[in-house]
């Protein structure tokens, strides 16, 4: 008889909201950093391609933060013992204290303070990484192994609403930057949002009592786990499993190069080769909108064909659809549909990666190992602004897909080395009881 695990799926949808709050903002930090950059640096007021390596630059320095913030508040987050969890401290801290610096990059671009835009977009960054890890940990702390791909699946469908939020503020406030006040009431927005997001996950999420009710499930999905050797808490990874590390975090640091390219310049590569800036908006949901059907059937895809397949079939598509969008640069029907595969292939991709790293580690190392996967991601979102601006200060703002399409193909072949043990299945609820929810 194959043994069977039950998601708690409302407990993980209300886990969500701390994702959701940091891809709401993302989006909109990610749309206008750059403009208000290049407005501040440019006496004409207009966007240059030989600007781009400078505000690539700029953007970068934010991400040094996390190479050591990630890994170390992750860290910290496992041994942190409170009344109110391991992870909820940093989660409360983080969400309040970002809300309240949000929008003064907006109130400093207002001021025409270089300087203040770029000590505000450090606070904030800051900010944000103190809590990422430990709210990205929330899930797998409570989650067997064999079901983090679909418990994920709902994290980045929940959290990728908050992006659906940030991508409409931009359609509806615009980007004109001749009308600055204006741009301050999408940042305003987001701050009320996410402590309405935080208020409800302190309702919500009690912390020690879901670890200590998922014990059993837990522990069951250890014995289940896909790794060549059981993780110890102070036991460094077996040979196998550390050579996947390797590849995976090499793969994870490639992938997020390619697509944080594009959202570091989408707004301007709208303006220059799109001749629309506010198409960057409409890009931007759907891409979103695109990962958001997907997040759900890629976590079931995992239970049929495995998580490497999965990754696999993603960057296949992520790749196919950047092809398309490279090669049709008019706003038609198949850039769009291009756009929207490299969203599907991007959420097949996410959904199964992640758990893939924390698969490898001991219930007491999640945070440390989260924050190693987001330290691959944010080392590439310092790496890719700098080596994408020099490309397209090169080539114009029409290297800015070949590019990314470049580090997805390199990403297919690096990935395929991935070695995948196999396990006994696992009995998946299906239909009405795969979404089986106590809101009580």
């Amino acid at each position: 008889m194959k043994p069977t695990l039950k998601l708690n799926v409302s407990s993980t949808m209300f886990i969500g909201f701390g994702f959701f709050s940091i891809l709401m903002l993302w989006q909109i930090y990610n749309t206008y950093a750059p403009l208000f950059l290049g407005r501040l640096l440019s006496e004409a007021g207009e966007i240059d391609s030989a600007d781009a390596p400078l505000v690539g630059f700029i953007m970068a320095l934010d991400n040094l933060f996390a190479l050591f913030m990630l890994p170390l508040f992750g860290m910290l987050s496992d041994k942190t013992k409170t009344r109110i969890g391991r992870r909820m401290p940093y989660v409360i801290f983080g969400m309040l204290a970002a809300a309240l610096a949000f929008p003064f990059i907006a109130v400093a671009f207002i001021l025409n303070s270089l300087a203040g835009v770029i000590i505000m977009m450090l606070v904030v960054l800051i900010i944000m990484n103190v809590y990422r890890s430990p709210t990205i940990s929330l899930m797998p702390d409570v989650t067997p192994k064999p079901l983090r791909s679909r418990a994920n699946g709902i994290i980045n469908l929940i959290g990728y609403t908050g992006a659906i939020i940030g991508g409409a503020l931009v359609i509806v406030f615009g980007e004109n930057l001749d009308e600055p006040v204006r741009l301050v009431y999408p940042f305003i927005i987001v701050s009320i949002v996410m402590v309405i997001a935080m208020i409800v996950m302190i309702w919500r999420i009690k912390e020690n009592k879901l670890v200590f009710e998922a014990q059993e499930a837990l522990e069951m999905g250890e014995k289940m786990a896909k790794t060549f050797e059981r993780p110890e808490e102070n036991k460094p990874l077996g040979k196998l499993d550390k050579r996947n590390m390797i590849i995976i975090l090499l793969s994870v640091f490639l992938w997020f190069a390619a697509f944080n390219s594009i959202e570091t310049f989408l707004s301007s590569y709208s303006e220059t080769v799109l001749d629309n800036v506010r198409l960057a908006g409409t890009i931007t949901i759907v891409l979103v909108l695109s990962s958001m059907i997907t997040f759900i059937p890629a976590g079931l895809l995992a239970v049929k064909i495995g998580r490497k397949m999965s990754v696999v079939s993603g960057l296949g598509i992520m790749g196919i659809g950047l092809l398309m969008a490279l090669v049709f640069r008019e706003p038609n029907a198949i850039f769009f549909i291009g756009i929207s595969l490299a969203g599907i292939g991007w959420a097949t991709i996410n959904v199964n990666s992640y758990p893939m790293v924390v698969e490898m580690c001991h219930k007491n190392n999640v945070g440390r190992y989260t924050g190693y996967y987001y330290t691959s991601s944010m080392l590439a979102q310092t790496f890719t602004p700098i080596v994408a601006g020099l490309f397209i200060s090169w080539f114009t703002y029409q290297a800015l897909f070949p590019y990314a399409f470049i580090l997805v193909l390199a990403t297919f072949f690096i990935f395929m080395l991935v070695k995948e043990r196999k396990r006994g299945p696992i009995e998946v609820k299906t239909g009405l009881d795969a979404f089986d929810v106590d809101l009580d």
